[in-house]
């Protein structure tokens, strides 16, 4: 096997825009079934305001039957959970298990506002203050940077934007950034020069992605990614999720087993093993079948 790859499943991402509750005991069943089918990164909870994501209401329950449920001998585990504000911040760092902390950093004015309702200098604010309380709570820290391959709402976009961003995160001392097409439009060679040209900003960063994708393009963008010298990738069992805001039912996250996929033909390894993935896939099967109404399209 060739270069080793991180690959992070996020069922919070999957999960999070289903309009149908998923039961408490059932998420926690699903998180376990990841962690014995050999994941390592998840991104598993987010602490935001019920009202606004009903399906995260129970983030803390999740993790308290979570960790009572893991065996004594598993691996070190990275738990991620996603806060917006200060007040998200608190109740993840409350939360045992939850080992990192994630902030979705908009270089889009618009979508920050819709979002979040915050400035750039607000935001930015935020994430000084989420170094400082990760640090101190020995906790880690990934920032996510949306919309870091352009966005749909005609404002200023270009790759000095993501570095000025970029250099400005490794100033304060982040040391994982995701970017993310938050919208799902980057073509495969917009991925590869845009993680190529961020290489220079990022010594010392590891630096992943975060990309959404019709199912036919997936391959081509995941491929690209790696050949620009990512290592470190998001995504989601059978494709589940993704941005409401794509225009494009068929755009969602990239499923994982086509990560795995790719990653193989590409000589890397990938980390996981896909024969250990039948019940998960099994469990994300019944998720889109209960709770999502959603058809598996490849």
């Amino acid at each position: 096997m060739g270069e080793t790859t991180t690959i992070i499943e996020c069922p919070r991402d999957a999960w999070q825009g289903l309009q149908d509750f998923i039961p408490t005991e059932y998420k926690a069943e699903y998180l376990n079934e990841l962690v014995r089918a050999g994941f390592r990164h998840i991104d598993a909870v987010s602490f935001v305001s019920p009202k606004h994501v009903k399906q995260m209401a129970d983030s803390e329950e999740v993790m308290k039957q979570l960790n009572a449920s893991l065996p004594s001998n598993v691996p070190a585990l990275e738990i991620i959970g996603i806060v917006v504000n200060e007040k998200g911040l608190d109740r993840a760092l409350a939360t045992p298990g939850v080992t990192t902390i994630g902030y979705p950093y908009s270089i889009s004015a618009y979508f920050r506002r819709a979002n979040a309702n915050m400035t750039r200098e607000e935001s930015r604010r935020l994430v000084e203050k989420l170094k400082k309380e990760t640090l101190a709570a020995n906790r880690g820290l990934v920032i996510y940077i949306s919309m870091a391959f352009g966005n749909p709402y005609d404002e200023p976009w270009g790759p000095e934007i993501v570095a000025d961003t970029l250099d400005w995160l490794k100033d304060i001392r982040v040391r994982t950034v995701s970017l993310a097409d938050t919208v799902g439009t980057a073509s495969p060679q917009l991925v590869g020069d845009l993680y190529r040209q961020m290489k220079d900003h990022v010594a010392g960063i590891e630096l992943g992605v975060h990309l959404h994708s019709r199912p036919e393009s997936a391959e081509e963008k995941i491929l690209a990614a790696y050949e620009a010298g990512c290592r470190r990738f998001d995504s989601a069992l059978t494709g589940l999720g993704g941005c409401p805001f794509a225009g494009d039912n068929l755009v969602g996250n990239i499923a994982t087993e086509d990560v795995l996929a790719a990653l193989r033909k590409a000589g890397a390894d990938p980390g996981v093993d896909s024969a250990r993935l039948t019940k998960a896939l099994a469990m994300t099967s019944e998720i889109r079948a209960k709770y999502a109404h959603a058809p598996l399209v490849n």
